[in-house]
């Protein structure tokens, strides 16, 4: 199966503006193509997961990935499906969390001559001259176009800045200037920048003649895979400082049923004939499944040697054991009272609750264990000798953590 084929089998392709051209550049390998990363933290969470594994599928098949850091939209907001305004991040933050990117992106990617490129916006978004751009650029868009797309019509009724009402000719100018200097003729995205991406293409051909080859293509539901990086208690990062191997595996383990074969089929590097027998797995194989999803994403992320503890750790928890690679936290004697701390004590120490209301709630509605035996009384003490050997708790199905006294 050719690599484009292999993209729609995955379910990673949504919209393209030229099939038969992309499809014959992906299959032999003369795309360059670019998808853009935000530096609005210093590490990237499991939401960019269908772009990193997108990026090394391509690259595998000799294509180049040109990774494009917005160090220069990062000093403004970003509209896409957001109901406010970005917060203003410093020079130094951003230029911070651009270098933990490429950190964490060379273990998906490959950077070198004639392979990988990272380059960032601000090098030529921050030198423009305002005259120049409303000159150059502003006069290829139409502002009733703009304001037809789906991300800026849904600011319009709380108001849109002007400052983020430009990042659509940013984003353009982005595709435009990669174009030119890189090579670039192909940009990926998720559906919520399918507007921003044709902007670039249309550009392109505005300014250079109808013949410039610039392509556009979407990621199938890339805005799914966005809110994949969030859940009740966070964001799921990669950086195993943020989010703990155990942690990330244990997210992908708990993924609902429906999601975790299409999860398999997108993210996972497994042979698509492998994963077309899983289709028939039901009950209790679909655990099988979920075990396998979290095992080759923390593998992917954190390596061999920390998958195979994750998987230990959890298999062990599940068995009603407190060993294995647990996440752990640290609390100091001040939680003890008469050489004793209860269980509400314990829930907000170590972060599993936020006040001790909440871990009432949750202790009278049985969803607490410790060390696998189920907590209903909201009066339960732990001395201080097992709490200096660790107590595993657990609040409801998926959160997890071991408390140890300093």
């Amino acid at each position: 199966m050719k690599i484009y084929d292999e993209l729609v089998a995955r379910g990673l392709i949504a919209q393209v503006t030229n099939k038969e051209e992309i499809e014959s550049m992906i299959n032999e390998g003369k795309a360059t193509f670019y998808i853009g990363f935000d530096p609005t933290a210093d590490s990237l969470h499991v939401g960019h997961f269908m772009a990193l594994c997108l990026m090394k599928r391509l690259q595998m098949a000799g294509n180049r990935p040109v990774v494009l850091i917005g160090g220069g939209t990062g000093h403004i907001g970003d509209p896409s499906g957001r109901t406010d305004m970005r917060s203003m991040m410093t020079t130094e933050t951003i230029n911070h969390n651009c270098e933990c990117f490429r950190k964490q992106m060379e273990r998906f990617i490959e950077f070198g001559d004639d392979k990988a490129i990272m380059v960032n916006n601000a090098d030529w978004l921050l030198s423009l001259n305002y005259v120049e751009v409303l000159r150059e650029v502003g006069a290829c868009f139409s502002v009733n176009r703009m304001l037809s797309a789906e991300c800026y019509r849904q600011r319009m009724e709380k108001g849109l800045s002007f400052l983020e009402f430009n990042y659509m000719i940013m984003q353009a100018y982005d595709f435009y200037h990669l174009f030119q200097h890189y090579g670039c003729n192909m940009q990926f995205g998720g559906d919520d920048q399918w507007s921003n991406m044709l902007a670039g293409t249309e550009l392109i051909r505005r300014k250079l003649g109808k013949d410039a080859h610039a392509m556009t293509i979407t990621l199938l539901l890339n805005s799914e895979g966005k809110k994949m990086g969030k859940t009740a208690s966070g964001a799921v990062w990669l950086d195993p400082n943020k989010t703990s191997p155990f942690e990330f595996y244990q997210y992908w383990r708990n993924v609902g049923d429906d999601d975790v074969l299409k999860c398999i089929r997108m993210l996972t590097f497994l042979p698509l004939e492998e994963i077309e027998k899983m289709d028939t797995w039901e009950g209790s194989r679909l655990n099988e499944a979920k075990d396998i999803l979290a095992y080759e994403l923390t593998k992917l992320v954190h390596g061999e040697a920390e998958a195979e503890a994750a998987r230990a750790s959890s298999r062990a928890l599940f068995g009603g054991g407190a060993e294995g690679d647990i996440p752990t936290k640290e609390a100091d004697a001040s939680i003890l009272t008469d050489g004793k701390a209860d269980i509400l004590t314990l829930l907000v120490a170590a972060e599993l609750v936020p006040s001790r209301s909440e871990a009432r709630r949750a202790v009278e509605q049985g969803g607490v264990t410790a060390d696998g035996e189920k907590v209903t009384d909201i009066r339960a003490t732990f001395d201080e000798a097992t709490l200096q050997n660790g107590v595993v708790l657990r609040r409801g199905k998926k959160n997890y953590k071991k408390i140890i006294l300093k």
